[in-house]
């Protein structure tokens, strides 16, 4: 008698063991599924305010080594100055603001552009400065500018193309 409820236990205990599985594999396929939509949905989300806010930092990152080319940085800030001491420290405090105002940029460019727009920064900067040092204080404003276009041809390269040149490849890279 004992082993017919032993096997009526089994007769109902295996169908209700298989259904149990069955029903773990079905949600366990449906959640998996869920996921991958969410996840789908969210990095469609993601992309479509990201990608707009990465093309602005590209864009300011464009503006900020424009502006601090030597051209147009001297061309803008020439006639603040009196003296060559004066337009050094002038150079510097603009180059240092546009890049205080464009830091948080970082975050949507690569570390190696982000590593070139810095450098491209300091050569402009070191530039202004050699430049300045071969120079009196109290010379004219005039002479630095001079100096510093002689260096550039001289150079036979922008400070800031280099870097300009590596932002166009990686937002070309994004399309």
């Amino acid at each position: 008698m004992k082993l017919d409820n032993l096997g009526d236990f089994l007769i109902i205990l295996i169908p209700a063991g298989l259904v149990l599985v069955g029903m773990y594999l079905l949600m366990r396929s449906f959640l998996k599924k869920q996921l991958l939509e969410q996840s789908f949905w969210l990095k469609k989300q993601s992309s479509e305010t990201v990608i707009p806010l990465r093309i602005q930092a590209y864009e300011r990152m464009t503006l900020f080594l424009e502006r601090i080319s030597p051209n147009n940085l001297l061309l803008r800030l020439y006639e603040n100055a009196q003296h060559v001491g004066d337009f050094q420290q002038l150079i510097l405090k603009e180059i240092r603001e546009e890049y205080y105002h464009n830091l948080a940029q970082q975050i949507y460019l690569s570390p190696g552009l982000w590593d070139e727009v810095n450098k491209a920064m300091n050569e402009v900067m070191v530039l202004v400065n050699t430049s300045a040092a071969e120079l009196q204080n109290d010379d004219p404003a005039l002479n630095l500018s001079k100096k510093i276009f002689e260096k550039v041809i001289n150079e036979e390269k922008n400070p800031t193309q280099e870097a300009l040149l590596l932002l166009k490849k990686e937002v070309q890279m994004l399309f």
